[in-house]
C-alpha cells in the first residue's frame, strides 16, 4: 500500500459543504488546500491541518499557477453563488464559467487530477419526479442554468480532453453549518430563539413548498466516493424523499417542546420564492448501485441535529424523547 500522502484542492472551503469535505478528507490522510476570496473573514471556519490560499474564482492566471505548483491529485469545485432576484452578472460567471477555468488549468498543467463539480437539483427545474442521470435537464432558474452550464462543461473536459470530471447532482443538504437565509437554518435558529425567548414569531414563505432534504456530511462523503472510482460518471445524490415546509415546521417545533406552532409562524409574501420548478424528488439509485452510498440519516434526525446545535449556541436544552 502506497504511503504517498494524496492532495486534494477544495474552492468554497469556508462553506458548509467545503468544511465538512476538508474535515473528511483531513482524517483519511490527504493534505488539503482551499480557495478562499481574499477579502473574507480570515477568523471564519479555521480547520487545523487546512492551506487556505486567498484567490478570487475569476483570476485565470493565479488559479492556473496554483494548479501548476500544487498538482493536486483532487479537486472539489464546491464554490457557489446562490442566485435570486439581485444576482449579477459575477454570481453567473462564478458558478458557469470558475469552472472551465479550473477544467482548463488542469488540463494544460495536472491532466492526471481528478476533478469534481458540485451541480444541483435545480438544473432539472420543471422536469418531472423522481429526477435521475437519465431525466432531461430544463432549468427554470438562473441558478440551474449557471450550474447546468459547469455540468456541461465538466462533461466536455471529459469526452473532448479525457479528463477525470464527475458531476455530482445535488439535492437539498442542510447541516448545522448551513447559511441562516436558508429556509431550513432559519426554522432551526428560529426555534432556538423562541425557547431563548430572543424572538416571538418566525416569518416564512411557502409552506406548501417541497423539497428531498439530505445531511450534508454524508454528500460530501458521495463526494469523495466518486473520485474513487475506475472511471469517471454522473450521479444524483439525494435521498428520494419529500417533505414540505410546513412538516419541517411542525417537527422543529415538536423537537423545541412548543405546542400549536401556529402562533410563531408569519406568513410573510417576499419570502415565497416565485417558480415554476416542479418537485424535487431524487432517485439515487445508480450511486447506491456504484458507490455504495445511500443516505442514512432520517429527516427527523437531520431536524433534531440542527436544532440541537442553534440550541447550544442559545443554551437552552431540549425537552427529552419519550
Amino acid at each position: 500500500m502506497s504511503n504517498i500522502q494524496k492532495k486534494a484542492f477544495i474552492t468554497g472551503i469556508r462553506g458548509q459543504d467545503g468544511s465538512y469535505l476538508a474535515e473528511l478528507l483531513i482524517s483519511k490522510g490527504y493534505s488539503v488546500s482551499g480557495v478562499v476570496k481574499p477579502e473574507s473573514d480570515k477568523s471564519k471556519s479555521i480547520l487545523a491541518g487546512v492551506d487556505y490560499i486567498e484567490c478570487d474564482l475569476g483570476d485565470e492566471e493565479k488559479l492556473a499557477l496554483l494548479i501548476r505548483e500544487l498538482k493536486p491529485d483532487e479537486i472539489y469545485n464546491l464554490a457557489g453563488r446562490h442566485m435570486r432576484g439581485d444576482s449579477t452578472c459575477e454570481d453567473f460567471s462564478i458558478n458557469a464559467y470558475s469552472p472551465h477555468i479550473l477544467l482548463e488549468a488542469i488540463r494544460q498543467f495536472a491532466p492526471q487530477a481528478r476533478f469534481f463539480q458540485a451541480g444541483s437539483s435545480e438544473m432539472f427545474g420543471n422536469a418531472p419526479p423522481p429526477q435521475n442521470e437519465e431525466t432531461p435537464f430544463h432549468p427554470v432558474s438562473a441558478y440551474g442554468v449557471s450550474k447546468l452550464s459547469a455540468f456541461h462543461f465538466g462533461r466536455m473536459f471529459r469526452e473532448s480532453y479525457g479528463l477525470f470530471v464527475s458531476n455530482g447532482i445535488l439535492f437539498n443538504h442542510e447541516s448545522p453549518r448551513r447559511g441562516e437565509g436558508f429556509v431550513t437554518r432559519k426554522i432551526t435558529l428560529g426555534v432556538a430563539e423562541i425557547l431563548a425567548g430572543k424572538r416571538d414569531t418566525i416569518s416564512l414563505g411557502n409552506l406548501d413548498a417541497k423539497r428531498d432534504w439530505g445531511y450534508a456530511p454524508e454528500y460530501v462523503e458521495a463526494m469523495w466516493k466518486m473520485l474513487q472510482q475506475p472511471e469517471p460518471d454522473d450521479y444524483v445524490i439525494a435521498t428520494g424523499e419529500v417533505h414540505t415546509v410546513k412538516e419541517f415546521v411542525e417537527e422543529c417545533f415538536r423537537i423545541g417542546g412548543i405546542d400549536n406552532w401556529e402562533k410563531y409562524v408569519v406568513i410573510d409574501s417576499q419570502y415565497a420564492r416565485q417558480s415554476r420548478e416542479s418537485v424535487c424528488k431524487g432517485n439515487h439509485t445508480k450511486a447506491k448501485k456504484n458507490l455504495g452510498w445511500e443516505p442514512h440519516v432520517t429527516f427527523n434526525e437531520l431536524i433534531r441535529i440542527m436544532l440541537e446545535a442553534d440550541r447550544e449556541r442559545m443554551g437552552v436544552k431540549l425537552r427529552e424523547e419519550k
